[in-house]
């Protein structure tokens, strides 16, 4: 297995949408993307879930992809994400994002009908074979309606060359042990789980993909620093202020929340797109007032 290519703190945007017509904010999208390597992210990871990838078609996903690809310009590397319910469509934005110049694919698997072993295997196998980037197999039962198993996991980074990475986010800790037992801690892994950041270190984690650090980016770092000098204490004081906000943003939805936050810090990236509802005014302040306690 590779050593790791991603280390420390994976920032996720959003994708805006224009008020005037609903479309991608590819304008703001770039500097959503500059404001997050500004403030010292060490990776972005657009089109995830927080970047609402599944309601774009595929004209607007190109957009995106690009706009977010060039807007990074190789400052830090950038991991694009991948889901769609097949393989086929699912190898052709992973090779749109490689021909932008994304630096590695998240492949998320989605599921109408139930996947056995033996397809979701034919299913990373394809798509990594069609592209030359490093892929990062990312588990998120909770959205994709599929879990990957750590024992599977491991198994397909030992089989297929260029899957190197994992992004665990099934919100199980020990989850993220068995991949560093099963492996010997050679596979590189991330958590993508907000809450369980402090945990999720402890286990090994090589980093955190977050979209907390649109809201809250000194946080997200200074927890990341400490933990990678040895400062527990310090650690785990940044964690609990801010674990507040990161259970907000887990239980109301991370596009409709960060979105309201973003409004709050003075940046309109547009409301999420429906079926999906902006946060109403009891929430927002409530976010606004969680935001501001972690600041102090």
């Amino acid at each position: 297995m590779a050593a790791p290519t991603l280390e420390g703190v994976i920032a996720y945007p959003v994708t805006p949408f224009s008020p005037a017509d609903g479309q991608v904010d590819t304008e703001r999208l770039a500097e959503l993307v500059d404001r997050l390597i500004t403030a010292g992210c060490h990776a972005v990871a657009p089109l995830g879930s927080t970047g609402e990838s599944a309601y774009l078609d595929d004209h607007e996903w190109f957009a995106a992809a690009e706009t977010a690809v060039g807007a990074a310009a190789g400052r830090v590397p950038t991991v694009v994400g991948i889901a769609d319910l097949t393989t086929r469509n699912a190898i052709r934005r992973a090779r749109f994002a490689e021909r932008t110049g994304a630096s590695a694919v998240m492949v998320l698997p989605l599921s109408y009908w139930k996947l056995d072993e033996r397809e979701l295997v034919r299913h990373f196998t394809e798509i990594a074979g069609a592209v030359g980037v490093p892929v990062m197999v990312y588990n998120n039962p909770a959205t994709s309606g599929v879990d990957l198993s750590p024992e599977l996991l491991v198994a397909l980074a030992e089989r297929v060359e260029n899957i190197t990475m994992v992004k665990e986010s099934s919100g199980d800790v020990q989850r993220m042990h068995r991949i560093a037992q099963l492996s010997g801690g050679e596979l590189p892994f991330y958590n993508g789980s907000n809450t369980l950041a402090l945990e999720a270190f402890a286990a090994g984690a090589s980093g955190w993909c977050t979209a907390a650090a649109s809201l809250i980016p000194e946080l997200v770092l200074e927890l990341y620093r400490a933990v990678r000098l040895g400062e527990l204490d310090t650690a785990r004081e940044v964690f609990y202020r801010q674990l507040p906000v990161l259970q907000f943003l887990m239980r109301g939805g991370l596009p409709t929340t960060v979105k309201a936050g973003l409004a709050l810090r003075g940046l309109d990236v547009g409301a999420p797109r429906r079926p999906l509802l902006p946060l109403d005014g009891v929430r927002t302040e409530e976010l606004a007032g969680l935001l501001a306690a972690a600041a102090r």
